[in-house]
């Protein structure tokens, strides 16, 4: 959903569980045309989210959060108003989040408990495990799996007597890695591994060998190999240099170069804080001595993880090291220890949900629920059913043929819950629609399976039907989010498009509210950052000449036939790749020479002939689209003879240029900044007086000349500088000149005997 600070808000704090299943018997604290909100709901709203704070049920902060509360009930009266609530898209959507939030119903809670600490006592060890695996179904006839049974014990008793695990596993089991790494799986923890297979290797001892254990794979019988106690986790700081995958060579050999001479400072123990500064690319904790919050295993990229893990001691650094992101030179500060069970609990709440541990609450609610809704069988009526299985079944094609006994087979109740039948009939149409092709099965045993999910499934479907009569407060979630819903879908037409479609009136909000967004004073300024005082003299040197030859352009000599100004195929091709980084690149222009060779000099018809192949080769790049003006003619000096060809020479304005160029032979010699700065912006500019002149700095060893260009006084800023910061206080001002039309157009009654009720408490 997009995000509206008022209304997320809202909604957020009316997702709660009200503690009153019967609002309708309870006074109502506030009516908004047809909406009544009763004195619990509000009561629970308020208590659930202003209890922390000093001033709860205080007059002021009671009736503060009437008014926001209102606000938000006229909007959800204006959705009812308007029939958002009977569309096909909205019952779908709703549809959703009733599953979702009925997730927490469905489950066993205190298996749940009992799986969440027994995977936290885990995440303290690794395993290093041998497994053998012999393949079958989950579903498999119950003679394949007593075949595969027998297989894996046999397996196992050689083992037992001696055999090696490893060449067992190699030549028997059917885990395709196993023929080479001998079935080791390596370190793993819990969370890791399905749940039957870790349970296994996490109660066997080091050394020996498990019982057989059944997964959704087949059997597997494991050797543990070892336990260590878990890596922890670690805190380390980083230098980087950034050369993303996909990179030109050019580019990534630059970074190769650059992140190897600041290693080579951090060797001659440099600062490690000044170099971070100065020259990790990393925004987010350059200023921070390039610190990282703590992680553990599996939170990082695997290569820096693995090199963050194997430094030793805190103040360990490692070598350059490289990922997807580009280079790092990593530096560990502190280890610790596992997290506590309370600051892991609700994570490893949210992965048990979703791993096969799963399977053990659902198997324990599912024995719950039976119970409570007095699910019964009826055994007569089931062992009649399941002796219609045939080899159909098999095929996915089997029908329901109605035997000649018992004669009300297709009415007749296979087992109820709470008194409620489910027919043979129903179970024929769940079986229609959920057969599938199956193979080495029986049909017998086809039809159990069947029989088996339409049990869980009835028991299931039975439960979420009836969540709202055993749990209230599901009810009002559900209510809840019913509300949410239509409030996005009005929000998102009233205000969150508006505000961003209607142009007009975006403008007009801000012509009147200009003062609002300002410019500080700003300085135009070149900062030049020098390895020393030698590197500086050059840049400065480089820089008054307004432009630079480009590094990464390298100059092209296009050959001509003797005699002739005509552009070859070769030639063309040469230019239409010049053409196309020209046309991409605005800070780009050219230099262009003709030459001829000492035999075309020689007859004076020739003499035309470099301009003739200058020209040529500029109303190509004209036709292309390349501007004159960023072509320049440059005659060949008179005794210039050589190849018959036009030189090109390609420029730049870009004074990152000026860096790259300088930094051939040292990637740290100098760094060129150029731009409008703000107070703040730069450490260094704001140290000098903001007017324009140059300015001469050492810090941190490095030689810094800055010059001020001009320095801009505070001013408005254009809307296209601040457009997001504009939509948003736009948005605000929409929301609230709706709120004043709902408030004329539904009547607001608000019971002050029950706020004052609210405020004593």
């Amino acid at each position: 959903m997009r995000v509206s600070s008022l209304y997320v808000g809202l909604s957020a704090l009316l997702l709660f569980q009200c503690t009153s299943p019967k609002k309708a018997a309870e006074p109502v604290l506030l009516t908004i045309g047809p909406e009544k909100v009763p004195v619990s709901e509000f009561a629970y709203v308020y208590e659930k989210n202003n209890t922390s704070t000093d001033s709860a049920f205080s007059s002021a902060s009671v009736n503060e959060y009437l008014n926001l509360y209102t606000n938000f009930k006229l909007k959800v009266a204006e959705a009812k108003s308007r029939g958002l609530d009977t569309t096909q898209a909205f019952k779908t959507e709703l549809g959703g989040y009733k599953e979702q939030l009925a997730q927490p119903f469905l489950t066993e809670k205190s298996v749940t408990d009992q799986l969440v600490r027994e995977a936290y006592e885990r995440l303290k060890k690794e395993v290093n495990a041998t497994h053998l695996l012999i393949n079958v179904d989950m579903e498999a006839d119950p003679k394949d799996t007593l075949a595969a049974y027998q297989k894996i014990m046999d397996l196992r008793n050689q083992a037992i007597n001696g055999t090696p695990f490893e060449s067992l596993a190699q030549r028997f089991s059917e885990d395709p890695s196993a023929r080479e790494n001998g079935g080791n799986l390596g370190y793993f923890t819990a969370l890791q591994m399905v749940y039957p297979f870790e349970n296994a290797a996490f109660t066997t001892p080091a050394g020996q060998i498990s019982q057989p254990v059944r997964t959704r794979f087949g059997y597997h019988i494991i050797k543990v190999n070892e336990v260590r106690p878990a890596q922890g986790e670690i805190k380390v700081a980083h230098i980087m240099v950034r050369a993303q995958q996909g990179l030109p060579k050019a580019d990534s050999l630059v970074a190769k170069k650059k992140i190897d001479e600041i290693y080579s400072r951090v060797q001659r123990k440099e600062d490690w804080n000044k170099l971070t500064s100065q020259f990790s690319e990393d925004a987010a904790s350059a200023d921070n001595g390039g610190e990282l919050p703590w992680f553990g295993t599996g939170r990082m990229i695997p290569s820096f993880e693995e090199a963050a893990f194997a430094l030793a001691q805190p103040g360990a650094i490692t070598p350059p090291v490289q990922t997807a992101y580009g280079w790092h030179i990593i530096k560990l500060l502190e280890r610790k220890e596992l997290p506590s069970y309370e600051e892991m609990e609700t994570s490893l709440r949210n992965r048990i949900a979703k791993d096969s541990r799963s399977e053990l609450n659902k198997a324990a609610f599912l024995r719950r629920i039976k119970t409570e809704n007095k699910f019964q069988e009826n055994p007569p009526i089931k062992e009649a059913t399941l002796r219609l299985a045939d080899s159909t079944l098999l095929a996915g094609k089997w029908q329901f043929n109605v035997p000649a006994e018992p004669k009300n087979l297709p009415t007749a109740a296979l087992f109820t819950i709470n008194g409620q039948p489910y027919t043979v009939g129903k179970f024929a149409t769940y079986i229609d629609a959920n057969q599938r092709p199956r193979q080495n099965v029986s049909p017998a045993h086809a039809l159990n399976l069947l029989y088996d999910k339409f049990v869980e499934t009835s028991l299931l479907d039975y439960e979420r039907e009836h969540l709202e009569e055993k749990h209230p407060d599901y009810k009002m979630l559900v209510n809840e989010y019913h509300d949410g819903i239509l409030l996005f879908q009005l929000m998102e037409e009233k205000v969150w498009a508006k505000a961003v479609e209607d142009t007009v009136g975006l403008k007009a909000f801000f012509e009147a509210n200009k003062e609002k967004y300002m410019w500080g004073e700003r300085a135009q300024a070149t900062i030049l950052s020098a390895a020393n005082p030698t590197v500086l003299a050059q840049a400065q040197s480089l820089l008054r000449a307004g432009k630079f030859l480009s590094p990464r352009m390298k100059p092209i000599d296009l050959l001509f036939t003797s005699g002739s100004a005509t552009l070859s195929k070769a030639a063309t091709a040469q230019l239409d790749q010049l053409a196309g980084a020209v046309l991409a690149d605005t800070t780009l222009s050219l230099e262009m020479t003709g030459y001829q060779d000492a035999r075309e000099s020689a007859n004076r018809k020739n003499s035309t002939l470099p301009a003739r192949r200058t020209t040529a080769v500029k109303n190509y790049l004209q036709q292309k689209g390349v501007s004159g003006e960023n072509m320049k003619l440059v005659p060949a000096s008179s005794e210039s003879i050589g190849a018959r060809r036009v030189s090109l020479r390609v420029y730049t304005s870009d004074v990152q240029a000026l860096a790259e160029q300088l930094n051939q032979g040292n990637p740290l010699a100098l760094q060129v900044t150029s731009r409008k700065f703000q107070r703040g912006d730069h450490k260094v500019l704001d140290g000098v007086t903001w007017k324009p002149g140059t300015y001469n700095v050492t810090q941190d060893g490095r030689s810094i000349w800055i010059k001020i260009d001009r320095v801009e006084a505070p001013a408005p800023k254009k809307l296209n500088e601040t457009r997001g910061a504009a939509i948003s206080d736009y948005q605000t001002y929409l929301e609230q000149e709706w709120i004043k039309e709902l408030r004329q157009k539904y009547p607001i009654s608000v019971n002050q005997t029950e706020v004052q009720k609210l405020i004593k408490k």
